[in-house]
């Protein structure tokens, strides 16, 4: 890409070009300025260099890359798309982004490909695009930016908590009570490293759940349990539906899946409804993943929708 200064003169150089690349934060910006993508006169220079009228820019915005992110044809369910994002429904199974032992057959494989490599670069060449996550085996609705300038305003979303991310789970039990909002703190388990667990105050970071029991099967002591979430800790519905002590269904880390009556196959965690303001257009959007097969036998005696607002 090529661009010519007529005027401006005596602008920061990185300044400017956020004016003529609105889609590119300053950051990205700078980045590329120092690893030579973005020329002055066909030379490199620096942020602060202040442009001159005749100065000819050329810019060069490479595709995200990586060793272990490599475009993959692997079929995704898209909800919505456009020139900023695009919502996928994620299956379950389906990890995120490449990690030691997951270097391939991700969510991100599947987005390089599909989005032609054309994906916001702040997150690194391993997460390109990527502003929140689902674990693994929770399916549903999950966000993913396009452009740097929408990733940024996305994090900020999630970060003021002006989102909205509503799921419904699959509890072994019942809780004591039929809602309630459950307020601690979530940090990692003081034995086992590799799960989460409820922790004294000042030792994790405040989780907040609200949750509405829709119903209960006593045959199989299962509970359709609905949850709005004001935070997004790491396996923040797992950890808070294990301290009610109502584990989730098939839960391999905080449940005894095989003791458990009911027998789905699967993680029983849906992201079915995710809302957030567009960062270009400023429109609210709102967004529903398809009830999965494996919920049928809850869904079909207990959800009949619930207040969104």
């Amino acid at each position: 890409m090529k661009i010519q200064v007529d005027d401006n003169t005596g602008k920061r150089l990185d300044v400017f070009l956020c004016t003529q690349l609105p889609d590119l934060s300053r950051a990205r910006i700078q980045s590329l300025l120092k690893s030579g993508d973005i020329l002055v006169n066909g030379e490199k220079a620096k942020p602060k260099y202040s442009i001159q009228v005749g100065d000819s820019l050329t810019v060069n915005i490479p595709e995200p890359k990586s060793d272990t992110a490599e475009p993959e044809e692997i079929p995704i369910d898209v909800i919505y798309e456009d020139d900023d994002l695009i919502v996928i429904n994620k299956a379950s199974g389906l990890v995120v982004h490449p990690a030691a032992g997951n270097a391939t057959g991700t969510l991100v494989n599947a987005l390089l490909h599909h989005c032609k490599g054309k994906l916001a670069g702040i997150a690194g060449v391993e997460r390109p695009g990527i502003v929140h996550r689902l674990d693994k085996d929770t399916s549903g609705c999950i966000v993913v930016a396009k452009t740097d300038n929408a990733h940024v305003d996305i994090v900020q979303q999630f970060k003021d908590r002006t989102t909205k991310k509503q799921y419904l789970a699959v509890v072994e039990g019942k809780p004591n009570k039929d809602h309630d909002s459950i307020f601690t703190q979530i940090g990692r388990h003081p034995v086992n490293r590799l799960k989460m667990a409820v922790v004294n105050p000042g030792s994790g970071k405040p989780a907040i759940t609200d949750y509405c029991d829709l119903g209960t099967d006593a045959t199989t002591n299962s509970s359709l349990i609905h949850c709005d979430l004001h935070t997004g800790r790491t396996h923040q519905i797992r950890v808070h539906m294990l301290h009610l002590g109502c584990p989730i269904l098939g839960d391999p880390i905080y449940a005894k899946p095989n003791r458990q009556k009911a027998q789905p196959g699967r993680l029983m965690l849906h992201a079915r409804r995710l809302s957030f303001t567009h960062p270009r257009s400023g429109k609210r959007l709102t967004f529903h993943a398809p009830l999965p097969e494996a919920f049928s036998p809850w869904t079909d005696r207990f959800f009949h929708g619930v207040d969104e607002d």
